[in-house]
């Protein structure tokens, strides 16, 4: 059976005010233009180096019961979970949530004595997995299926630029409830000259057109990264951040937007949080903030 997590309701309120709103509006799932996008919060967990990962590919665990506890509840108050693959493909990730339906709907719970069995909300984030080259080799033995087959999560929907992608992989994915997200790839607004990225505008438009309001982008480096760049920061809504009393050392998976320069050519911050809120759980230390972007 799986692990039914607790997050106390007094931890809770004091990230409310860095969540998506429970009474959202649903985006229109037929507006074709990129004006309608979720909420967007940025969550990850790192080392005192700023490091998400050992090295890449290499499934590092950073964050203790308690913070571990708290990234469970914010994936109970979103719609859907981000994540690229290389993330997929390292961790094999469930990417559900396994918060109690107690704390995930803000109810007391059971005084001492009283019978109750825990139980896992019934409310599940959908998966987006960004893959352009379609090179996830999902199967059916993967944990987001297998979590999906047991009724504790949701099939992924998978963004990609590939056209026509593995038609194996297609079918299987569209038997679990998933299915395929194909939009174009492009420079621009990406924070690096990387043109086989996409677009964060067109993932986003993409994910509200599929009636999700709110998304929690978890990782890794590279999305981290180009989400900090400043032509991307006006998309993000939140950020919540999980540090871990821990160096990992060199060579690891670092989070550092590329470098900024002003009119001037001098270097300068590529954003700053405002609105801080650091609070303690266990041995982790949580910062909540909005971003503020530096430059134009």
């Amino acid at each position: 059976m799986a692990e039914v997590l607790h997050f106390p309701t007094e931890d809770a309120a004091k990230l409310e005010s860095y969540l998506p709103p429970r009474t959202l509006p649903a985006p229109s799932k037929a507006t074709q233009d990129n004006s309608s996008r979720p909420f967007v919060t940025l969550t990850f967990a790192t080392s005192l180096d700023s490091s998400l990962a050992l090295a890449p590919g290499v499934r590092t665990a950073l964050s203790g019961p308690k913070s571990k506890a708290m990234t469970h509840y914010l994936r109970s108050r979103h719609d859907a979970i981000l994540v690229g693959v290389g993330t997929a493909v390292a961790d094999d990730p469930g990417l559900n949530c396994r918060i109690s339906s107690d704390d995930a709907e803000g109810t007391v719970a059971p005084t001492a004595g009283t019978a109750s069995t825990p139980t896992i909300t019934s409310h599940q984030p959908r998966p987006i997995i960004i893959d352009p080259h379609d090179r996830w080799s999902l199967t059916y033995d993967s944990r987001v299926l297998a979590t999906q087959r047991c009724g504790l999560g949701l099939a992924p929907y998978v963004v990609t630029a590939v056209s026509e992608p593995d038609p194996a992989k297609r079918q299987l994915l569209e038997a679990h409830g998933g299915k395929y997200l194909v939009i174009s790839t492009g420079g621009g607004a990406t924070g690096n000259q990387d043109t086989t990225r996409f677009r964060w505008e067109d993932i986003l438009a993409s994910v509200a057109r599929q009636g999700l309001r709110s998304i929690m982008i978890e990782g890794g480096g590279s999305i981290i990264n180009t989400l900090l760049a400043p032509v991307n920061t006006n998309l993000v809504d939140s950020v919540i951040i999980t540090i871990a009393p821990t160096w990992l050392g060199r060579g690891g998976v670092v989070v550092s937007p590329d470098r900024v320069h002003d009119d001037n050519n001098q270097a300068t911050a590529a954003a700053r949080l405002k609105d801080v809120k650091w609070k303690q759980l266990g041995d982790d230390v949580i910062l909540c903030g909005r971003l503020n972007s530096l430059v134009c």
